[in-house]
């Protein structure tokens, strides 16, 4: 009878078991709103991982920096505290020095051009890279384009930069770049942004239409700029203490997960650069699109210096190689 009931208490624990691992939720954690396009992404993730493993994981979002700005949650990742996290490659240059590579300005031409570097070999390289820092890059996804948002005046030209505080990633080479142009960058986690352009502690920012949109900077911002400066990928990422601990069949749930992501990212990338221009006059924007993108490229082009004289060009130059 003890030996039975002994059995049937530890069926019940098993069973116990299997249920918690069976519901086992994975936090996606992002920067903007659950209906930004990073929200899109981190919902398809969660949705193609669930359907994938039949349940035996789910997800659920933590948006709008609720678990801190995005290097905080890239520093969650390394140490174990957050699952997975969805953010621009703007931070994670302090982590992995050779992503800066990817936020030079005007070092891509278009879409097209970004997305085959981020496809092919060289992206496949920088996953790796990333790989070797304590974290797991599971995918390259997408914000856009980068563009001059500010509450004084429109910028045409680099003159028209001279004394802004424009808020900027907390990424060297970014900060390089505008201090060229002739503004005043000033860092800051991009979850204080919002309050800190409607109390006037900065005159502008720089980001894609997506991002732009979502954060409805219309609200404390007059005027947009289209300089495309920089073109901003996004990344998935993973954590090493999670993926490690994952049988190859469950990592690669995970990793399929990512790639629905930014699929599904890329995909609202698109219908916003096509409807976000007039989404922003709508909503009372001054959009500036007549720009001679030259005079910014040539005042932004000391900020190369910052990665090349450490890492070499070569990889610069493979990526401006790419058709």
């Amino acid at each position: 009878m003890k030996h039975t009931i002994f059995a049937f208490a530890s069926t019940i624990a098993i069973l116990a078991g299997t249920t918690a691992y069976a519901e086992r939720n994975i936090v996606v954690g992002h920067a903007l709103s659950e209906a930004s396009h990073y929200g899109i992404g981190a919902q398809a993730f969660i949705d193609t991982l669930t359907e994938l493993s039949g349940g035996e994981f789910t997800g659920s979002q933590a948006p709008a920096g609720q678990l801190g700005g995005e290097r905080d949650m890239i520093e969650g990742l390394q140490i174990g505290s957050m699952d997975v996290v969805i953010t621009s490659t703007g931070p994670l240059g302090n982590f992995v020095p050779e992503v800066f590579a990817l936020d030079l300005p005007f070092l891509f031409r278009d879409y097209d051009h970004a997305r085959n570097v981020l496809d092919g070999d060289i992206g496949q390289e920088l996953l790796g890279k990333i790989n070797e820092n304590q974290l797991v890059g599971m995918a390259w996804s997408e914000n856009g384009f980068r563009h001059v948002t500010n509450s004084q005046r429109p910028v045409r030209t680099p003159a028209d930069l001279e004394g802004l505080k424009l808020r900027t990633m907390e990424n060297k080479v970014h900060m390089e770049a505008f201090s060229g142009m002739g503004a005043a960058p000033t860092p800051m986690a991009f979850p204080e942004l919002f309050t800190a352009l409607q109390q006037g502690v900065v005159d502008g920012q720089e980001n894609p239409v997506t991002v732009i949109t979502a954060s409805k900077f219309w609200e404390v911002q007059g005027h947009v700029s289209l300089t495309g400066h920089v073109y901003s990928p996004a990344v998935v990422l993973g954590s090493p203490i999670l993926l490690d601990g994952l049988t190859d069949e469950q990592r690669g749930w995970f990793m399929e997960a990512a790639k629905a992501s930014a699929k599904a990212t890329r995909a609202e990338v698109n219908r916003l650069e096509e409807t976000g221009v007039a989404l922003l006059i709508e909503n009372g924007m001054e959009v500036i699109t007549d720009i001679d993108k030259a005079p910014f490229a040539e005042l932004a082009q000391p900020s190369y210096a910052i990665y090349t004289d450490q890492y070499g060009p070569e990889l610069v130059e493979r990526i401006q190689a790419v058709e």
